[in-house]
Order: structure tokens, then C-alpha cells, then sequence
């Protein structure tokens, strides 16, 4: 089948490459031809494990191909995926100009009947607003389907051809047929294709980040609780995910969530629901745990020193989560500002991350050539990113680096017992400090 993808971020060239890896002839649009050309040379735009094996396989067997021209795709393809960026505006509303610019350009360009998706993250009524664009500029036939992604950075490519389910908003039995066969190559295991209509499958979207966003924040919230009564959180955490009915994911505590997603997804909702004049007040609760978690390993580390000024603070992980170089939201951003305005310097390093966190935080900070590195004359550390190897490092090393033995763990990758057997001064997250 041919088919078009438009935008080249995160969803987009994801959803390119695993659909031309199943057969499709694929090529994905952007209108920035700086990155067209990046991609034309195989070289990835960002960090996604997989990914750039997956684009140069389609690449060099010449079922991918990248394009700047919007018409001559769009007239070459019988499915247009449209996977460009919402952006929060200064309200928390997704902003739809690029969702509905498209729209329009790919009204203009076509020459038949055309299924055009939304892959973008979008309100419920996004469907007929863009069905009400490309009627005011075309007479050809077309039909529009939602087809929301549920994607987890780090494991996107495997999440894409092995997803949980596929969610299809479709009111058009050609256009479902033809999305079925789609996805026919990535459920043959099982998984279920759920067909509905396109309000319900704009809104189930936001839906499952909001529940996973509300099972993070509220953990967060118990974690906070342990410290006051001496409980410990792990033990907490263990107990309630045996429940069958709770299960154990997203119930990690740490320093809250960031990313492309969560953060936008959850302000989102919040907005499209006080526009119908409800007040989600779960989500309400969410978002704020979250930013006041964001501020507890600062807060920790006040406790301890009491002024930061002058002090030296190593910082290991500075994307949102490990497996991605996205620092959008990155909690690690959050603790990093408030050091410097408290007159801290830092010594940061992550695997993967650095070059958007040099963009992002300029001369500001040092960035270090690797973990052991950032340590180097460090009166502590702080962990805001479990990367793997962060897990196990050279303890006896660590502390000959460091001027003071003092951890401030974000994400619980230790325990306090192996943290005090190796000398160090410890603090995580829910638990008793050591």
C-alpha cells in the first residue's frame, strides 16, 4: 500500500519506518528540508533504540522514502497519516494550526479518494474540524479517521509492531476496511483492533496518559507520606501491586514525570473539559503533585547543607526518562535551574541527552564525559535519570572522586542498607535517609 506520512517528529518517523518495514511503500513529508536531508543520509533527528536500523533497512530497499513536497506524496498515496506537533498554548489548549494546516495543503493536493488519519494527539472534534477544512477545498472524496498513537519513548518501535491494541475512530466502512488492513501485519499475535468513533478514540488518548499520569502522581504523594510516618515506599509499592486489580506498573516514585506527553497531555485535558464547563479536579491534583515533585530533591538537599551556594552538585540523567534524549519537561531541568538561582554549580552527564542539554542550558553548566567524571570534586550527586548503568557502579570509586560521600537519589535505584554499607550519606525517595 502507499502511503504518506506527514511530520517527521517523534510519532511520524516512527510510524514511517515501522510501516514501511511491514511492506508499505512509505514516504514521510516534513517541511523542514534541513532535517529531510539529515534524514536522506540516515543520520536520526533524535535518540529512539531501533530506530535508525529500521530507517536505513527501508531506506536502502526503497520502501522509505523523505520528501519536502507535500502534493507529490499526497497524490501518490491512498492513506495520509497526519503526525504533527499540538503544542500546549499558554492556556494548556493543544494548539491545532499545524494539524489543520495540513489538512488543507493535503485537500488541495488530491486527485481521488484519500483516508486521511490523525496521529497527532488531538481534542475530541479535531476529526470534524479537519473534515470541515478539506471539504471547503476539495470536491474529490476522502474520509477521516482517528488513529491515536500510544507510544512509550524508549520502546516506541517495538510498541508500534507489537502494540497493545490499535484504536481506529472510524465512520466509514471503506476507510475502516482499509485501516484494517494497515494493521493487519502488526496484530496477527492477538491484539485487538478497537473500531469506534472518532470523538471516543480522540478522547481515549488522553485518557490513558491521564490514568498512567494519575498513577505516577499519586505514588509520589504516598512516597511523600512514608518519609513523614517512617514507613518505607518499596515495601508500600510491593504490597499494592499485587492487587490484581492495581497491578504493578507506573507506581514508581521519583522527582514526577516530563516529557512530550504527560505533562501536555494532562494540561489538555484539563482545558477541553473546563471548555464543556467541567472542573476535572483528579487531573487538576495531578498536574500540581507533579510540579511540587519535581522541587523534592531540592528540598533534600537544602535540608542537608542548608545554603547551596558555592557547593558542587553532579547530576546524572538529564532526559525525562532513560532511552530517549527528549528533555522536554525533564525534571532534571527543574532541579538544575534551581541550583544555579541557589548558587550551586553542576557537573551533569547523561548517555544520551547532553547535546540537547547543551542547547538548552548553554555555558551555564558543565557537562562531563561520562558518569565518573561528573563526580570530580562533587560535594554530592543526584540522581534524576535511571539509566542502566547508573545501577551498579564502582561505589569505592565514586566516593574517592567526591569531596563528601552524599547521594540524593531521585529514582530509588539504590537502598539505604547498600548506600550506608558503602559509606554513603543517602536520601531517596519515600524512604528513611541513611
Amino acid at each position: 500500500m502507499r502511503i504518506a506520512v506527514v511530520g517527521t517528529g517523534y510519532v511520524g518517523l516512527v510510524a514511517g519506518a515501522c510501516l514501511a518495514e511491514s511492506g508499505n511503500d512509505v514516504v514521510c513529508v516534513d517541511q523542514d528540508e534541513a532535517k529531510i536531508r539529515t534524514l536522506r543520509r540516515g543520520k536520526m533527528p533524535f535518540y529512539e533504540p531501533g530506530l535508525e536500523e529500521l530507517v536505513r533497512r527501508s531506506r536502502h530497499e526503497g520502501r522509505l522514502t523523505f520528501t519536502a513536497t507535500l502534493p507529490k506524496a499526497v497524490r501518490a498515496s491512498a492513506i495520509i497519516f497526519i503526525a504533527v506537533g499540538t503544542p500546549p498554548g499558554d492556556d494548556g489548549s493543544a494548539d491545532l494550526q499545524h494539524v489543520l494546516a495540513v489538512a488543507r495543503d493535503v485537500a488541495r493536493a488530491m486527485n481521488g479518494y484519500k483516508v486521511i488519519v490523525n496521529k497527532s494527539t488531538v481534542p475530541v472534534g479535531t476529526s470534524e474540524r479537519v473534515r470541515e477544512v478539506i471539504r471547503r477545498e476539495t470536491t474529490h472524496p476522502f474520509s477521516v479517521v482517528s488513529n491515536p498513537e500510544f507510544l512509550k519513548q524508549g520502546a516506541a518501535v517495538e510498541d508500534f509492531m507489537r502494540p497493545d491494541r490499535v484504536v481506529i475512530g472510524a465512520e466509514d466502512p471503506r476507510a475502516e476496511e482499509l485501516m484494517r488492513e494497515v494493521y493487519a501485519p502488526f496484530t496477527r499475535t492477538g491484539a485487538p483492533v478497537m473500531v469506534m468513533d472518532c470523538a471516543s478514540a480522540e478522547l481515549s488518548k488522553y485518557a490513558a496518559n491521564a490514568m498512567l499520569a494519575s498513577r505516577i502522581s499519586f505514588m509520589n504523594e504516598v512516597a511523600n507520606l512514608c518519609e513523614l510516618v517512617g514507613a518505607d515506599v518499596d515495601h508500600v509499592r510491593q504490597a499494592i501491586a499485587a492487587d490484581r486489580r492495581i497491578g504493578s506498573s507506573f507506581l514508581f516514585p521519583g522527582v514526577g514525570y516530563g516529557g512530550s506527553c504527560f505533562p501536555k497531555d494532562v494540561q489538555a485535558l484539563i482545558h477541553f473539559a473546563a471548555q464543556k464547563n467541567y472542573e476535572f479536579k483528579i487531573l487538576l491534583a495531578v498536574d500540581a503533585v507533579n510540579a511540587y515533585q519535581k522541587t523534592r530533591l531540592l528540598a533534600k538537599m537544602r535540608a542537608h547543607f542548608g545554603s547551596l551556594k558555592g557547593k558542587t552538585v553532579a547530576v546524572w540523567g538529564l532526559s525525562f526518562k532513560p532511552r530517549t534524549d527528549d528533555m522536554r519537561e525533564a525534571p532534571a531541568l527543574t532541579l538544575i535551574e534551581a541550583l544555579l538561582a541557589a548558587g550551586a554549580k553542576v557537573q551533569a552527564y547523561d548517555p544520551e541527552a547532553m547535546r540537547v542539554a547543551k542547547g538548552i542550558l548553554g555555558n551555564r553548566v558543565t557537562f562531563a564525559s561520562g558518569n565518573y567524571e561528573a563526580l570530580r570534586g562533587a560535594d554530592c550527586l543526584a540522581i534524576v535519570t535511571e539509566w542502566n548503568e547508573f545501577r551498579r557502579p564502582d561505589f569505592a570509586r565514586m566516593r574517592k572522586l567526591m569531596r563528601t560521600p552524599v547521594v540524593f537519589d531521585g529514582r530509588n535505584i539504590y537502598t539505604p542498607q547498600q548506600m550506608q554499607q558503602n559509606g554513603f550519606t543517602y536520601y531517596s525517595i519515600g524512604r528513611a535517609a541513611s
